[in-house]
């Protein structure tokens, strides 16, 4: 670590202490040329996760793009706040797992995980976001996801 008075980079840990959430280490320092302390802080680097679009254009992944959808699925439903903070972050874990150590992942993916949280939230939701995500266009498509949710839905019991 190059000292902020001198520049040397010859230095000496006196002492390292992590934060209260364990997401950064403080460390104090010794320049051993000037015997100048100064602190330093490390924390990780987290890797972004690129989103892999239809059109194969990529993109950053943003969690705010999914709670739109979602909210907007489950406006005028019955799921409280709690519920619904909780599937965000359920689909973001998933998205982080599905993603990997290359850290890529298809938007299709994020859909389907979408869905798939969404499916043991509400029905109702489900269909409102399967309806957008899957771009129904008439009303057999409707009745195809009800009738395939319903024989999910049978076979779980």
């Amino acid at each position: 670590m190059r000292c902020p008075k001198c520049g040397s980079l010859k230095d000496k840990v006196l002492e390292s202490r992590q934060n209260s959430q364990g997401s950064s280490i403080r460390r104090r320092r010794e320049c051993l040329e000037c015997g100048y302390r100064f602190t330093s802080y490390e924390k990780i680097e987290e890797k972004t996760i690129t989103v892999i679009k239809k059109d194969g254009r990529s993109q950053q992944f943003d969690i705010k793009k999914v709670e739109r959808g979602i909210r907007s699925c489950t406006e005028k439903l019955d799921i409280s706040e709690e519920i619904l903070n909780q599937l965000l972050d359920d689909i973001e874990d998933a998205v982080a797992e599905q993603a990997g150590h290359d850290r890529k992942i298809k938007s299709s993916d994020i859909g389907e995980e979408a869905l798939k949280q969404l499916s043991t939230i509400n029905t109702v939701a489900y269909v409102r976001f399967a309806s957008v995500y899957r771009a129904f266009e008439d009303l057999d498509q409707f009745i195809q996801e009800i009738e395939r949710l319903n024989l999910r839905e049978k076979s779980d019991n």
